[in-house]
């Protein structure tokens, strides 16, 4: 059976990587840079509270039920004026605020694997930090850490094909919390965080202009893009408790 056993620090991808890890009882970190992780963080960041829920079920009923507002499509909400899986559209006005957001990956594996010891958000922009708040918790909870890279989905996808789109952007993403991170790293782990260290002076330029990148921008969210490819901004490390991301500090 697959796995990178007795290693201390392992990568996954997807929806079914996280799900294999939260069977392991793991500490997980989760990371969709382009934009679920980035938008939690930047969210959390600023005080906001975030419910993730899968988009395949009733984000209404649920927002209803926990007394949150359903955050809309970027256009939608564009539109309205309020604040969207865009991390850009989140500031300190929204402080205090509780939001249920979707998307088909980052808040798709973080309902999966919500029944972990730990379930972390990363993104480039607190690397550093949630690495340092991993360390502490492997530590302190005994158990390994695994790191998923969310992906993308493809679009229309036949029955004989496979889902996920392995995307630069989360593997770059998880690479930069992998490389912070200590004790033993599996294979998998090493060269991702070898990805990461090879492509450190160049995130903007490679997340600009991979299809990812070039997506969000065709589709005028080239700001998002921008925020979401700066480094160790934010100290915030948004922890999953009783399905709620709210501001927890580890450095």
């Amino acid at each position: 059976m697959f796995d990178q056993m007795p290693y201390d620090c392992k990568f996954e991808w997807g929806r079914r990587g996280a799900k294999e890890a939260a069977k392991r009882g793991e500490i997980i970190i989760i990371v969709d840079v382009l934009s679920f992780s980035s938008t939690v963080v930047t969210a959390v960041n600023f005080g906001a509270v975030i419910y993730p829920f899968p988009p395949e079920e009733d984000g209404k009923a649920y927002a209803e039920k926990v007394g949150a507002e359903l955050i809309l499509g970027r256009a939608e909400a564009a539109k309205a004026g309020k604040p969207t899986l865009s991390p850009v559209t989140f500031n300190k006005e929204h402080a205090g605020g509780k939001f249920v957001l979707t998307s088909l990956n980052g808040a798709f594996c973080t309902w999966v694997a919500s029944d972990v010891p730990a379930l972390l958000i990363g993104s480039l922009l607190n690397a550093s930090s949630v690495a340092e708040a991993a360390n502490r918790l492997r530590k302190e909870l005994k158990k390994p850490v695994t790191v998923v890279a969310c992906g993308e989905r493809w679009a229309e996808v036949k029955e004989d094909e496979d889902a996920l789109r392995p995307s630069v952007e989360d593997y770059l993403g998880a690479g930069a919390v992998l490389a912070k991170m200590e004790g033993g790293k599996s294979p998998e782990a090493e060269v991702c965080a070898a990805a990461f260290n090879s492509s450190a002076d160049r995130l903007s330029e490679l997340l600009w202009e991979c299809g990812s990148g070039r997506e969000l921008r065709e589709r005028g969210h080239g700001a998002d893009v921008e925020h979401c490819s700066q480094l160790d901004v934010y100290k915030i490390v948004p922890v999953l408790e009783n399905g709620i991301f709210t501001a927890n500090f580890y450095s």
